[in-house]
Order: C-alpha cells, then sequence, then structure tokens
C-alpha cells in the first residue's frame, strides 16, 4: 500500500510560506498505480455530479480518519453526537416563546417533515432577500411563529437542534440549488475558498484540494467536506458546527477570522457544499 506523503513544517518552513506567497503551494499527491495500492480514502470515491468538480472524486471526512474513529461515527449507541441529537429531539416538542409553540406544533414529525431538508441548506430566502443555512433558519422559525429568542451561534441548544434536523436527513445526498439568486453568493464563497490569509498565506484549497491525502504535522488532511457537520471532534470533545470550524482553519493560518453567520461565511458554506454534491449527510459525524 502507498503511504500518503507526509508534510513536516519547521518554523523556517514556515516563514518561508509567509515569505514566498506564489511559491508555497504543497506538492501534489503522486498518482497510485494500482486499485492494490490506494490509500483506503481513495478507495471511497464518488464520482463529482458537475462537470466543473475540482475534483476527480468526491470522498467524505470520514475515510481520511482511522478505522476507529469510522466505526464510533456508524454506531449510534458509541457515536458521543447522538447525545445532542437527543437533546434536539427533547427541543422539537418543547414550547418556548410568547406564541406557546414548539417546533412540533407546526412541523409534527421531524422524521417526516424535515426528512431531505438539510441536505438543501443553504437555502435563498425570498424575503430577506439572500440565502439563508440551517441555523439562521432555524431561529427565524423562533423570532417568528415561536415568538422566541433566537438562540445565539454555538449554544448547545443551537447546536443540538441543527445537528438533530440534519439528523433526519442522514444518508441522503448533499442537493443545494445555486443557480438564480444563488448564483453571487456561489462565485462569492468560491473566491473566498481560493483567497489566501493569514501571516502563512494559505487558502482553504491550500490543505483541502491540493493536499488531500498527506499529512500536516499529525492531521491527516481531507478534502474539507461539510456533509458531516456538526462534527464532534474528539480532540474538543464536543460538536462543532460548521462555522466555527471555519473559524479555527483561519485561525490556524493566522487570519483573522470572519465572525460566524457573516455572509463570508455563508458564501463559503454554499461553495463548499457544492464541493461535495452527492455526498450523503452523516451528521453527526466524528472527527478527529
Amino acid at each position: 500500500m502507498v503511504r500518503p506523503t507526509s508534510l513536516v513544517f519547521t518554523g523556517l518552513a514556515l516563514v518561508a510560506l509567509a515569505v514566498a506567497p506564489h511559491a508555497q503551494d504543497m506538492p501534489s499527491a503522486p498518482a497510485p498505480k494500482g486499485a492494490s495500492e490506494r490509500p483506503a480514502w481513495q478507495a471511497h470515491g464518488l464520482k463529482p455530479q458537475t462537470p466543473n468538480s475540482p475534483f476527480d472524486e468526491l470522498v467524505s471526512g470520514l475515510y481520511f480518519r482511522s478505522k476507529e474513529t469510522q466505526e464510533m461515527q456508524a454506531d449510534d449507541f458509541n457515536n458521543p453526537g447522538f447525545l445532542s441529537v437527543e437533546q434536539g429531539e427533547e427541543l422539537w416538542s418543547k414550547v418556548d416563546g410568547a406564541a406557546g409553540k414548539s417546533c412540533a406544533s407546526c412541523h409534527n414529525e421531524a422524521s417526516t417533515a424535515m426528512k431531505g431538508v438539510a441536505a438543501a441548506y443553504p437555502k435563498w430566502n425570498e424575503k430577506l432577500g439572500k440565502p439563508v443555512n440551517l441555523e439562521q433558519r432555524i431561529n427565524i422559525c423562533r423570532s417568528g411563529a415561536l415568538k422566541a429568542e433566537p438562540w445565539a451561534f454555538g449554544s448547545s441548544e443551537l447546536t443540538a437542534m441543527t445537528t438533530y434536523i440534519r439528523n433526519q436527513s442522514r444518508g441522503m445526498p448533499v442537493a443545494l440549488k445555486v443557480d438564480g439568486p444563488m448564483t453571487p453568493w456561489f462565485e462569492r464563497g468560491q473566491s473566498l475558498y481560493y483567497q489566501r490569509n493569514g501571516q502563512l498565506d494559505l487558502a482553504c484549497a491550500s490543505c483541502h484540494e491540493k493536499n488531500h491525502g498527506k499529512y500536516l504535522r499529525a492531521d491527516f488532511l481531507s478534502q474539507g467536506q461539510s456533509n458531516g457537520f456538526p462534527v464532534y471532534r474528539l480532540r474538543d470533545q464536543r460538536l462543532v458546527p460548521l462555522h466555527e470550524r471555519m473559524e479555527g482553519c483561519m485561525q490556524d493560518v493566522r487570519a483573522t477570522p470572519f465572525p460566524p453567520l457573516s455572509d463570508e461565511f455563508l458564501a463559503l458554506e454554499t461553495y463548499v457544499a457544492w464541493r461535495g454534491l452527492g455526498l450523503p449527510v452523516e451528521t453527526p459525524a466524528v472527527r478527529n
């Protein structure tokens, strides 16, 4: 079996990245010669649904993780993210706000009403004249139908409800649309994806497009797909929303992050979801 290429960054190498902005891209991984030599993550690719995909194969982040992590995600009893699924299920039927309603008051059973819904987000909101992601849609319902206070980004309630609703689409393909009024947001997200940032002068594509399947120190780089979010990160021992992970990536390259739920991250979320069209929703996924 071919071992993935290792990338070891020393302090001098990091300085070189910042000083040489157009020469520091890491070399692409060598193509494996045969199926028997392919690294495990390459055996799980799906053919892209769009002709202009940046990948020959789409691979979920699940297959860049260890067998132990994969088994943990697959077992609903051992997957720690299911504690939030259970919390979300309780919140779904909990009456909250001046209207005396719960989510179930309007939508009834989540297993039916929410099936496939999250796979299409971010989604255009005609009233706001912009797309919204699932977290924003939840808070629109709270402010409107429930007459309740919106949940703060990163709160256990909002993350649990987001996880619970996305879990109703588990196994269904990511299927958002980027045509019509979504096109400018898609294009903005695409531009942000390739924009270099921070002291290290790296873009999202520097790791997740050009160098997936390689090690960056102890981190084995994936394609950066978003089909599993919110994900339970073993190093954090909690569920992490997508915009928080994006925020962390920007901090890692020593850049000033965009605020969670900002237009910038919303556009980036749109483009990243498009890159994974057809991948199954895995929420709650488990990652390192």
